[in-house]
């Protein structure tokens, strides 16, 4: 299987969560909870052999965009990790705390990371991302 095909077909088997994760986001973003604007399936680092539904977020295009292009970073925007951060979903809580990592320098973001907790199956996934 080519590689191009490989990623096309995963995409696919993503796409499939998307009446779930629409259901389970309330059609807004799960990370900065914009609604009205496209949403994408984003899948959570390390990818698993095949796709999980439990490991993917739904994001917009903004939110996208910015994890696509870190050098573009707009720290405002991330304000609302203030709330995706205690998600009950632990891949948007891993999600925030990736970008948390991102906004390093940030008081308000070193203030949020020293002040957070985390369930240690969330602190697993991160120690596996590094």
């Amino acid at each position: 299987m080519t590689r191009g095909y490989a990623q096309r077909h995963r995409q696919s088997e993503l796409n499939q969560f998307g009446k779930s994760l629409t259901r389970r986001a309330k059609s807004s973003c799960e990370l900065c909870g914009v609604v009205h604007k496209p949403l994408s399936v984003f899948e959570v680092p390390p990818q698993t052999t095949t796709p999980e539904l439990e490991r993917c977020v739904y994001i917009c295009t903004t939110c996208h965009h910015q994890f696509d292009n870190p050098k573009h970073l707009d720290s405002s925007h991330w304000r609302c990790l203030h709330n995706s951060v205690w998600s009950e979903v632990p891949a948007v809580q891993v999600m925030a705390v990736l970008q948390l990592k991102q906004l390093q320098g940030k008081p308000w973001a070193d203030e949020l990371r020293d002040h957070l907790y985390l369930q240690p199956e969330v602190e697993d996934w991160l120690a596996r991302i590094h």
